[in-house]
């Protein structure tokens, strides 16, 4: 992947010599490093809004209502876990997380419930400075819950999307929030297919076996 991006600004440079003059590349690098300093800055005060509202829907209890509101759809979802498997409550709250547009939260939760998967799988999750693809401390192949809650996590609906609603108020936008209605619709029908996908695809793995 770093070849890819070498080679796409190596073009950019070549092109923008041949095309405005040597001096262009220059002014056009520093002119957007400054576009983008003053675009981190700007979002640094949406970032910490939204960061305080996630704090203050945790701390409320809103975001144990809504993960306690998906538990029950969690059983079909995931056939293969147990009711009282550990992995459930953290599955819940990621996804809780990605319904709000809150991933800074969900990524955590995310990864805490890839590791508790790991362990119910019969394996350990790597411990810190290990080297991947060490078969004595993870699972040799990932289970089917591993690959739908990747999937339902990747296609992730959401009901807010805080970042784009951000960056459409910071860069002017007269109605931030006119997005919401096309984000619900576009991640409903990619979540839709990411578990239709994943259902036909293990039906098919079963088969093989």
């Amino acid at each position: 992947m770093g070849i890819v991006w070498v080679a796409m600004l190596a073009f950019g440079a070549v092109w923008a010599v041949c095309t405005r003059g040597p001096g262009s590349v220059a002014a056009m690098s520093i002119s957007s490093a400054k576009e983008a300093v003053q675009l981190c800055l700007a979002l640094a005060g949406s970032i910490g809004l939204w960061s305080g509202m996630a704090r203050i829907a945790e701390q409320s209890g809103l975001t144990a209502a809504l993960a306690a509101g998906i538990r029950p759809l969690l059983g079909p979802l995931f056939p293969d876990l147990a009711r009282n498997s550990k992995s459930i409550p953290l599955i819940a709250s990621s996804m809780a997380a990605n319904l709000l547009g809150l991933g800074m939260a969900a990524t955590p939760l995310g990864l805490q419930a890839m590791q508790q998967l790991a362990v119910e799988r019969g394996g350990r999750p790597p411990r810190r400075g290990a080297r991947p693809g060490n078969a004595k401390q993870t699972p040799p192949e990932p289970t089917d819950a591993m690959c739908t809650f990747a999937i339902v996590t990747a296609s992730s609906l959401t009901l807010v999307p805080t970042t784009i609603i951000s960056l459409r108020a910071e860069m002017g936008s007269a109605d931030p929030t006119a997005v919401i209605g096309a984000t619900i619709l576009a991640t409903s029908c990619s979540t839709a297919a990411a578990v239709i996908l994943d259902r036909a695809l293990r039906k098919r793995g079963r088969k093989r076996r």
